[in-house]
């Protein structure tokens, strides 16, 4: 796992934290992952194809969904609303977008594919190539997991001339 594709993540999560939840925050449990990802809560789930391939998580217990969608619309919000999982998908592209926009500037290239919600109990697995990297961010609504699994597309990189 190269650190220059994970840390414009690290970095924008903690941009976009910070100011939508006008809030402190703290980066926690740093862990590398060969498991399969297990969902904690409301997750949502974002590839990337191109000379950069994986996929991002970003996962929310269920009451922090709560509070961080009823942070984002301004009021409060049950926790059966649709609006609580359409929050996690947008602080998903919201992260994602700013992140990319960093990598785009390095001139990569690659395709971001929209957020999905990620229903899966298992999750999506690493391959023995690509490693993911589990970050907690610690704020006051609660904990924002994410998980990174990226890699360049060697590929990609050999048809480039690279």
């Amino acid at each position: 796992m190269k650190m220059e594709l994970i840390q414009p993540f690290i970095n924008a999560a903690d941009a976009v934290l910070a100011q939508g939840l006008q809030c402190p925050m703290t980066v926690q449990n740093l862990a590398m992952e060969q498991e399969a990802y297990r969902r904690k809560g409301v997750a949502a789930l974002v590839w990337l194809s191109g000379e950069i391939e994986g996929r991002i998580i970003f996962d929310l217990e269920p009451k922090t969904a709560v509070r961080v969608a009823s942070k984002f619309a301004g009021c409060e919000l049950p926790e059966s609303d649709n609006l609580v999982r359409e929050a996690v998908c947008e602080l998903a592209n919201q992260i994602t977008g700013n992140a990319v926009a960093r990598l785009n500037d390095q001139g990569f290239h690659f395709r971001v594919h929209p957020p999905v919600l990620h229903t899966s109990e298992h999750g999506s697995q690493s391959t023995e190539d690509t490693e993911a990297l589990e970050l907690c961010f610690d704020t006051t609504s609660g904990n924002v997991f994410m998980n990174i699994a990226l890699r360049y597309n060697v590929a990609r990189a050999a048809a480039s001339g690279e």
